[in-house]
């Protein structure tokens, strides 16, 4: 008997599985969530902009450079970019930064690595990273 107890609770937690995915698509399909989407999609993306004396260098050449997770492809940096700031991208370098080892004093850490990307949109296009 304990065996047809087994299928009994597959069934439902199929049947809560399905539930879950309509309420999360009946929420994403209102109009404020059609609004936020762009915003979300590029907040899971971007984490924000690295903002040094070189990448202020590059922002006169159209090239920006921006912190992003590191699992995240190009193409989805792309997407996020052009939903964000409403610009054409040309193309795309990634650089994964290594962690650095730190000390303080005796203790011996580490300074977390990070993946950065730098951006070169269409000429005459401009993000507006630091206002001026």
């Amino acid at each position: 008997m304990a065996l047809f107890n087994i299928f009994k609770k597959k069934k439902k937690r199929e049947k809560a599985k399905e539930e879950l995915k309509e309420k999360k698509e009946a929420v994403l399909s209102t109009p404020i969530w059609e609004e936020k989407k762009e915003k979300l999609i590029a907040t899971l993306v971007l984490k924000s902009p690295h903002i040094t004396e070189k990448s202020s260098d590059l922002a006169d050449k159209n090239q920006y450079v921006f912190k992003v997770y590191p699992k995240i492809n190009k193409i989805e940096i792309r997407k996020a970019i052009e939903e964000l700031y409403g610009v054409k991208v040309v193309s795309i370098k990634t650089i994964n930064v290594p962690a650095k080892q730190k000390r303080l004093g005796k203790n011996i850490g580490e300074q977390k690595g990070y993946k950065k990307a730098i951006v070169k949109i269409k000429e005459g296009q401009k993000i507006e990273v630091l206002p001026r």
